[in-house]
């Protein structure tokens, strides 16, 4: 079970508290983002917000200055002078807004993927259709393994990161259904390029490695996958990966709105 530091929800209409709603299947959106340090860094602020208010104009959810009430919240509940390790979501529906933190855990090497039978609804956006992955997530520890959604024999993503596959020097992604995270984002700016197309099953014993990249699991590698007994053959792209990632952690800067 995750460890909760705190969970609350305000009404969106005047940001008073109520009764904490975490939203989940509900009409909206959430973002989940890692606040670490202190004083306290959020890791690629700017494009969580933006993408967040971006969803949530298409999903209908719209207000004057709601941005600025999103922040609010924000400062409302971190701490300047805490030293954080957790991961902070922000979800909302039309009515409420709820801001809960839990204690970020680091993936492990000997990482395993469990393939489902799933795909989000309208996966293109973080909206809070969940139930069903998060069903899935609570009987797993999510240090050592994640769920990968699997349709028509297509690896999409796992329950709570972004995946990619590597040949050789070449790396995928899936080529559609797949929500885009703002840690894909930021691999796009620093890889020459990242191939989109449908990573079959059947296929997937051609790939030398599978990363998890999110803002949960950061990058972490996977060893195996038992059910069609795929297993790593090298850290190569890992590495790579993970000294991008570490460095883009020392360059952020300290978290201020």
């Amino acid at each position: 079970m995750a460890t909760y530091l705190l969970k609350k929800s305000y009404q969106l209409k005047d940001l008073k508290e109520i009764s904490f709603k975490d939203l989940w299947g509900d009409h909206g959106i959430f973002t989940t983002m890692w606040i670490f340090g202190k004083p306290p860094k959020i890791l690629f602020f700017n494009s969580h917000i933006q993408n967040l208010i971006k969803s949530l104009k298409s999903y209908g959810i719209q207000k004057r200055f709601l941005k600025k009430d999103i922040l609010k919240v924000i400062n409302k509940n971190i701490l300047k002078d805490k030293k954080y390790n957790h991961l902070l979501r922000i979800a909302l529906n039309k009515k409420v807004i709820s801001i809960s933190l839990r204690k970020r855990v680091a993936p492990k090497l000997n990482f395993n993927l469990k393939l489902v039978d799933l795909k989000r609804e309208k996966p293109q956006y973080k909206n809070l259709k969940y139930k069903k992955i998060l069903s899935h997530l609570q009987k797993i520890d999510n240090s050592k393994s994640d769920i990968a959604l699997v349709n028509n024999k297509k690896i999409l993503e796992t329950g709570t990161s972004n995946l990619l596959f590597i040949k050789k020097e070449s790396i995928f992604s899936s080529k559609k259904d797949f929500y885009e995270g703002n840690t894909y984002k930021f691999f796009k700016t620093k890889i020459k390029r990242i191939i989109k197309k449908d990573i079959f099953l059947n296929e997937l014993n051609k790939y030398d490695e599978i990363l998890l990249i999110g803002s949960g699991k950061g990058v972490a590698s996977v060893k195996s996958i038992n059910q069609i007994n795929w297993k790593r053959k090298n850290l190569k792209k890992y590495k790579l990966f993970l000294r991008y990632y570490k460095k883009a952690i020392k360059n952020c800067k300290s978290y201020r709105v």
